[in-house]
Order: C-alpha cells, then structure tokens, then sequence
C-alpha cells in the first residue's frame, strides 16, 4: 500500500524520530522493501522529489536524516534543501512544536519541495 502510494506521488516526504542514532525499525523496513521494489522496476522512483525530517531527543539526528536521503539518492531521486538540516529537538510527543528553528526550517523545506515539484511538471 505505501509503495504504491509513492509510485503515485510526485514527492515523497519521510520523515523518523531517531531512535539510537538511526531511523525506526518501521522506516527502515519500508525503505529496503520500496527500495527493493524501485530497484527491480528500473528505479521506479526515479526523479520523484523526495525529502527527509526527523526528530530527536538531543542527537543522533543526523545520521537518521543520512539514512533517508541515501535512499532517495540511490533511488535516482531528486532531493529539494532547506536552511538547516530538517530536523526538530523534543523530549515528550508534542515538544518539537516549540522547536521555532525546526518549524522555520520545515517551512522553507515545504516551500522548497512545492517549488521544484511546480519546476518539474511544466
């Protein structure tokens, strides 16, 4: 169901907490089996907007946030910027909210993928 999402999508936008300086279990499942998937049918993906946020207690983000644009990357994909990296700092569910920098980010992340997404579909 997931994967035929993204393959109807024109961006794919994944987003993790970061759990032991990596993404969750579930995420990693659903990238190697779309992976897999993509890459069997001529890179599925390829050239789809993709982009990546996660969350984190205090760090480890960055490696999380790797982990999800390799699997754009591979996937031939094209992967739209920001300001900062895209990811947010809580301690308890809800927290990131008060995260001013992490939603500016996220704001210009948005902006940017709708941008390349108007850019590609001339």
């Amino acid at each position: 169901e997931c994967i035929e999402k993204m393959l109807a999508s024109d961006g794919i936008l994944l987003g993790s907490p970061t759990y032991f300086a990596d993404i969750t279990t579930e995420m990693k499942a659903l990238i190697d089996r779309a992976g897999l998937v993509a890459r069997a049918n001529g890179n599925m993906f390829k050239r789809k907007v993709g982009a990546a946020v996660v969350t984190a207690r205090r760090g480890g983000c960055v490696h999380a946030f790797d982990s999800m644009n390799h699997f754009f990357l591979i996937g031939e994909m094209i992967i739209p910027g920001s300001d900062y990296w895209n990811m947010g700092f809580g301690l308890a569910p809800g927290d990131v909210k008060n995260d001013a920098e992490a939603l500016a980010t996220m704001k210009i992340l948005g902006e940017n993928m709708g941008w390349l997404l108007q850019k590609l579909h001339r």
